[in-house]
């Protein structure tokens, strides 16, 4: 026997989609787009939060122009920079070809082994940065250890260095260090973007150029990188947009201070000790906006190279 539900409970046809999509709606409006509008707003103010919103004073541009005139703002975009060409480049010129060898070479096992190259991805962030400054360790550091043990070989070991690397305070050595960091923790997910591509190439394509007499190299070079450009694509826009934005690796290996000489401060990391070391959350707002257009330009440009190759 059916419960026929009250009145006041039942919902129109008209109205029902509107009411699943509120739970959706409610949320990213106060999550999301408020805390947007309000980085927008707060970008033309000076505001002390201790003081409560009464203590903001519009100052119009000012704080973009402190922006623009800070020295540790230019910094913190050529490191960032450097990281995401340094930790960018690398990924997808080592995630396409292992890409091709996994799905060539793996078939039964395929899902295994790539399952082992995302995990790095899903790892906790905290906990990949602990564990590589283990490894960077200046006195036990399993990366001075190999170092060390080729030091000893007759022709390589000319090429390494006299004494232990101190990795993570040495303003040379603390960029590579966090490229290193950040291209082992994305490459797998690269893996996996272009795996997936790989395997919407038709066969036929493959079979018709073995038949033609074209080698491995030959069909790589000629179906596989051309059949692979709409994801790699997408691929380097989200490598453009992370490495502009990366945080979280840099932040926990510095101490949340960006490292000796701000060697290791991203632009992320000094819009976050703007905010809440500095109290300057206007600047730091203003910041972020500054990003966005630096992101939005890059990716932008990114479209354009690639229809224009298209074209």
């Amino acid at each position: 026997m059916r419960l026929a539900l009250p009145a006041w409970m039942r919902l129109s046809p008209r109205y029902a989609p509107y009411a699943l999509l509120a739970p959706f709606l409610i949320l990213f409006v106060v999550f999301g787009l408020f805390p947007l509008l309000f980085s927008l707003y707060l970008s033309f103010h000076s505001w002390e939060p201790t003081s409560g919103l009464g203590a903001m004073h519009w100052v119009g541009l000012d704080n973009f122009r402190f922006a623009l005139a800070d020295a540790w703002f230019w910094k913190s975009l050529g490191n960032t920079a450097w990281l995401a060409v340094a930790s960018g480049v690398p990924q997808h010129l080592v995630a396409i070809p292992l890409a091709t060898f996994l799905h060539i070479a793996f078939r039964r096992s395929r899902n295994a082994v790539v399952g082992a190259y995302f995990l790095p991805y899903i790892t906790s962030s905290v906990a990949i940065a602990i564990l590589f400054s283990s490894l960077f360790s200046t006195d036990y550091g399993l990366v001075n250890l190999a170092i060390a043990h080729l030091r000893e070989w007759p022709l390589v070991g000319a090429l390494m260095p006299a004494q232990a690397v101190d990795w993570l305070n040495d303003p040379d050595s603390l960029k590579p260090a966090i490229a290193t960091l950040v291209f082992w923790r994305y490459v797998g997910f690269n893996v996996v973007l272009y795996l997936a591509a790989l395997q919407t190439i038709p066969p036929d394509l493959y079979e018709a150029a073995t038949m033609d007499g074209a080698g491995r190299f030959q069909q790589f070079f000629h179906i596989t990188l051309p059949s692979l450009r709409p994801m790699i694509f997408f691929g380097v826009t989200l490598s453009i947009i992370g490495g502009l934005q990366l945080f979280e690796e840099p932040f926990i290996l510095t101490g949340g201070k960006g490292g000796s000489d701000q060697a290791g401060m991203t632009a992320a990391v000094y819009l976050y000790r703007n905010a809440f070391d500095f109290n300057d959350f206007g600047a730091a707002s203003a910041m972020s906006w500054l990003l966005f257009l630096i992101v939005a330009a890059l990716t932008w440009l990114t479209h354009r190279a690639f229809r224009r190759k298209d074209d």
